[in-house]
């Protein structure tokens, strides 16, 4: 019995003092976490052709019955690139909206026959019309709303792709060196900016000009700071003039575009509290506040 309990304590002060331990000698120096986040990475390798799932093809062969307006189709194939996926996606996309047209309202009447155990009325029926209504305009909104997202991260990404691009050209990197340079950086690993900037790299590789190029990516992106960029790197190559002083002028006009962004935003927001104040805030005020004088006068004149 002695030599039972001794064995249960002796394992209990171990695992107590591994367990106070632990983080301690499982934790890694601040120095190693660094240089784990400066190392390379390893490249991920992408091959020619990827596999699409069955329901991206489904999709697709729907959105290609259907035939929409050639100005409508053009609309939402510049807006699915600037949005960051392939123009072909413009059928799946065409796909998804004709799907939801049709799968909300029937699911709908399906599940109101099911649940009522009768047939549909005019009521059911005009709820059915709004979700199809719905169902049409859904893909709409996530499309505007990626698209959006985009065009706002590209707007705050672009000074600080500027100011690396002037470092490399006034360190005696060319532009093309420099704009390699950038899409090599681990900042910008993950940013749309750095993604469109690696596609004209590779094209002026593939032995497209460089200006071409780079028109062709504002082009995509459909972002007024990035066509100002463009336009002025091509007026600098034409008149010659110091190509890292251009861009230090043009990366502080758009930081201070951005921060005049943030500071309307933040103008915005006295606006934006006025509705929640009034039909939230206001009436629990007024509870708490009125309440208790409510009830003593209500007793006085009892």
């Amino acid at each position: 019995m002695v030599y039972a309990i001794t064995a249960t304590v002796f394992v209990a002060i171990m695992l107590l003092t591994g367990a106070i331990l632990y983080p301690f000698l499982s934790r890694r120096s601040v120095i190693q976490d660094r240089l784990d986040k400066i190392a390379p990475k390893e490249e991920k390798v992408f091959e020619l052709t990827t596999e699409t799932p069955k329901w991206y093809d489904q999709l697709s062969q729907i959105g290609s019955v259907v035939r929409f307006s050639p100005k409508e189709q053009t609309k939402y194939t510049k807006m699915l690139v600037a949005a960051g996926y392939r123009k072909e996606s413009v059928y799946v996309f065409f796909g998804a909206k004709i799907l939801l047209t049709c799968a909300l309202p029937f699911g709908y009447l399906l599940f109101y026959s099911m649940v009522k155990g009768a047939a549909p009325n005019t009521l059911s029926f005009l709820i059915a019309l709004i979700l199809a209504i719905v169902g049409y305009l859904l893909p709409s909104y996530w499309l505007y709303h990626q698209y959006n997202e985009r065009q706002l991260q590209i707007f705050h990404t672009l000074p600080d792709v500027l100011d690396l691009i002037t470092v490399c050209v006034e360190a005696g990197l060319s532009m093309d060196a420099a704009l390699i340079k950038v899409t090599e950086t681990p900042q910008f690993a993950n940013d749309p900016l750095a993604r469109e900037i690696k596609i004209a790299t590779m094209e002026t590789r593939a032995g497209k000009p460089r200006i071409e190029s780079l028109k062709d990516m504002a082009e995509r992106t459909m972002v007024d700071d990035v066509k100002s960029f463009v336009t002025m790197l091509a007026q600098t190559e034409r008149f010659g003039t110091s190509l890292s002083q251009a861009l230090g002028v043009h990366a502080e006009t758009l930081r201070t575009k951005r921060r005049q962004y943030a500071e309307e935003s933040a103008a915005k927001t006295t606006i934006k509290m006025i509705f929640p104040l009034v039909f939230f805030v206001f009436p629990a005020l007024m509870v708490v506040i009125l309440g208790p004088a409510f009830v003593h006068v209500r007793n006085i004149f009892k």
